[in-house]
């Protein structure tokens, strides 16, 4: 009999949404998973699936059951020929880097963050960069799937297709995905260069940057015209680091977070904060190289929110130009650096951001100085304006105000996908307040 827990409290890593789970579960098989939804159906309570709790939205929260999958976390089966790894849906992508690592293999791309479960990264549609490369669900071919009624699915090209195309990027509400297989490449290092450079001469060669690094990206401080362009490419290179405790912590986490507390009582300082930490940070050419989990992967210091949304490719210039535009014509808008862009393939996923269309991704972010909230409303009200005017779709994972209605118009695919779930969860087992905003 699976056990469960009552009066734990669920928060997201970034402490920006929370809930209180009626009962809070941690099953160690399948077969806890079965008892826990037969449970559910019985009580007539809902059931939110949890992994890293990662997602700065209220994507994972629910009053009803929480099933939190640390302790389903085996490799299951490495097949080296095909360069397929089978794993159980709530590994951590830390735990899993160093698995592939013994075996010589690795994924081809990966989200900054490691300490999320392989089954949240995409079932939220989390992406890197790379104009090769589409998003980390797009390394997926084969899944298992216990829907509401306790049967198991197995999806792939061949098997389950449709509901394969849709349960990629899941977002928790088609049932429990149990295990993944994931397609890797032979074990690969990556060197990282970073330079200076201006928004103009970016955006002006953007074609030239896309086509010069496998995985570029670019970082724009806004409230001036300073852009950081870093190129990440396969190489032979020993490891290098050009990391350093004072530059990376003293300076770019621990002054910048008294500065940034203190822009909260004075917010014409963030303009000047961030030319101040380019200038400091980021105007020499830098340069590290390593296995490649080690360089797509970084440590996320600061408690923060974030939007981040997939706008078609040839909407990059356009849209950050009136990005740009609002706050240089409306000077009481703050906007902390970095905007962040990246660039990813076209996919078939039918709630992928990236379906059928070459992606620009544009994040933005206000960090929470000591947990100090920071206003940014207009901000984040201009952002979506933009985004929805370019044809964006916003990330999964992080928080929006988009409804049904917005996503019948940005996702070609959204009924079908709905159609699926209805069959699948007729009840709305897996639903929870933030799928019924995507869903009703």
């Amino acid at each position: 009999m699976v056990h469960g827990y009552k009066g734990v409290k669920f928060q997201n890593w970034a402490r920006t949404y929370g809930c209180f789970p009626e009962m809070y579960y941690q099953p160690t098989s399948v077969e806890e998973i079965r008892e826990v939804l037969a449970l559910a159906r019985q009580q007539n309570k809902r059931v939110k699936v949890v992994g890293g709790g990662h997602s700065p939205s209220d994507i994972a929260c629910t009053d009803g059951f929480m099933i939190h999958m640390g302790k389903m976390n085996r490799i299951l089966q490495v097949d080296k020929e095909k360069k397929q790894v089978t794993v159980e849906a709530g590994i951590l992508l830390a735990d899993l880097h160093p698995e592939l690592d013994k075996h010589g293999l690795a994924m081809s791309n990966l989200g900054a963050v490691s300490d999320v479960t392989v089954a949240g990264v995409i079932g939220s549609g989390t992406h890197n960069t790379g104009i090769k490369h589409g998003i980390v669900a797009t390394q997926v071919v084969a899944l298992t799937l216990m829907t509401a009624d306790g049967t198991i699915l197995e999806c792939s090209e061949s098997s389950n297709a449709e509901l394969f195309q849709a349960a990629r990027v899941h977002l928790g509400c088609l049932g429990v995905i149990l295990s993944l297989t994931l397609q890797c490449v032979p074990q690969f290092h990556l060197q990282e260069t970073s330079f200076p450079s201006t928004l103009k001469e970016v955006l002006d060669n953007l074609d030239s940057h896309l086509k010069k690094s496998e995985y570029f990206r670019f970082l724009w401080f806004p409230h001036s015209e300073n852009v950081s362009v870093i190129y990440q490419d396969h190489t032979n290179k020993p490891p290098l680091s050009s990391a350093s405790w004072f530059w990376d912590y003293a300076i770019g986490f621990y002054l910048l977070e008294f500065l940034l507390w203190i822009s909260t009582f004075l917010p014409c300082l963030v303009g000047w904060i961030n030319r101040f930490f380019f200038w400091f940070l980021f105007t020499r050419k830098r340069e590290n190289s390593n296995l490649s989990h080690k360089i797509f992967t970084y440590e996320c210091r600061f408690k923060q929110h974030v939007q981040d949304w997939a706008i078609p490719r040839e909407k990059t210039k356009e849209a950050l130009l009136e990005l740009k535009a609002m706050l240089e014509a409306h000077p009481k808008v703050v906007a902390h650096y970095p905007v962040e862009v990246r660039f990813t393939q076209g996919d078939d996923i039918l709630l992928s951001p990236c379906f059928q269309r070459d992606s620009c991704y544009m994040n933005i972010i206000m960090y929470r100085p000591y947990g100090k909230d920071v206003p940014r409303l207009d901000y984040w009200l201009a952002y979506e304006t933009i985004m929805k005017k370019v044809g964006g779709r916003p990330h999964w994972a992080k928080a929006h105000n988009c409804t049904r209605k917005d996503f019948e118009k940005m996702y070609p695919a959204f009924p079908k996908f709905c159609a699926i779930r209805e069959k699948l969860d007729p009840s709305g087992m897996f639903l929870n307040a933030y799928l019924e905003k995507v869903f009703y």
